[in-house]
């Protein structure tokens, strides 16, 4: 068990997160059926991260002997955390997921890995793909597109998929410089630290963007909060920091091709939606691009256990 460690890690990181989007979708709705945090879709990543962070340094200051950040570098990587990975992008999803599907949003994401590696070409000298590992990450790509089947006319133009790509942006930018900084920092205390200075720069924006609620939240807005705050958030970042620092800037964001698997099959099961051809289909070419692309890592594993 303890040999496919990274992989049961992969997997849970991939459901938590590919059914965080219709989770985020529940607390938001849309224009023509809007939920509780329509119209404060900033304040509702805020809290999300205000109860997250809660949970994360208490963890921290169990699991760990370092409390706090020490030194410029460590505070580097914390704000790195917060500015990029944590108020970056959730800001930019939540706004732009009121006016998106929470598929066409997982595909936009989707796009992080690409992202990442031009990020990681130019900032991490040792991050290199070869010819085979480009083609799997091709055909992950594709198979999120034909899973998802996103409005090719409706998904570069609309302002709100525009700002879901600038998410991805910052996500896979925050993920190799957090990985080019390298501090001994914890994980725990880092995620910890970062989710609450994310937080709190979410709260300054939604003050500046003069986001309201009102009333008392239904029972899907705050089963929503949280699911994301709790799972999606506190569990979900403290697998992908460890699992960043065990794979690297590439891999770890291969998350978001497989987390389009598990928003369908959540879909499914929770809200009654068809999977069909396309849904499969885009799954066996997912699939395939991710053996291509991890298949050094899966013929080691094969390896070992014929030997054992």
């Amino acid at each position: 068990m303890v040999r496919y460690r990274n992989l049961l890690l992969f997997l849970t990181l991939a459901a938590v997160w590919g059914s965080a989007f219709m989770a985020i979708k529940a607390g938001l709705g849309d224009l023509q059926e809007p939920a509780y945090f329509f119209e404060a879709p900033v304040f509702f990543a805020a809290v999300r991260f205000d109860i997250a962070g809660v949970l994360m340094f208490g963890y921290a200051l169990r699991a760990t002997d370092r409390w706090r950040p020490r030194g410029r570098s460590e505070w580097l990587t914390v704000g790195v955390g917060a500015v990029f990975i944590i108020a970056g992008y959730h800001a930019l999803l939540f706004v732009g997921e009121r006016g998106t599907t929470s598929a066409a949003a997982a595909v936009i994401v989707s796009l992080s890995p690409v992202m990442t590696t031009a990020f990681a070409r130019a900032l991490l000298p040792e991050e290199r793909l070869t010819a085979v590992g480009v083609l799997g990450m091709a055909l992950g790509l594709v198979g999120v597109v034909v899973l998802s089947r996103p409005d090719p006319a409706n998904l570069v133009g609309s302002r709100f998929e525009a700002l879901v790509f600038g998410a991805a942006l910052c996500f896979a930018l925050g993920s190799v410089l957090t990985r080019r900084l390298d501090s001994d920092l914890p994980i725990e205390t880092m995620e910890a630290w970062s989710m609450l200075g994310g937080a709190a720069l979410m709260h300054g924006l939604s003050l500046g963007l003069r986001e309201t609620v009102s009333g008392m939240p239904s029972a899907e807005a705050t089963a929503a909060l949280v699911y994301l705050a709790v799972v999606s958030s506190a569990l979900g970042f403290l697998i992908y920091f460890d699992l960043l620092d065990r794979l690297g800037a590439i891999e770890i964001n291969l998350v978001s091709y497989v987390a389009p698997i598990f928003a369908a099959v959540a879909g499914f099961l929770l809200l009654g939606e068809h999977i069909g051809g396309p849904t499969v289909a885009g799954f066996v070419i997912i699939l395939v691009g991710f053996v291509l692309l991890k298949r050094q890592s899966i013929r080691t594993e094969l390896r070992r256990w014929q030997s054992g």
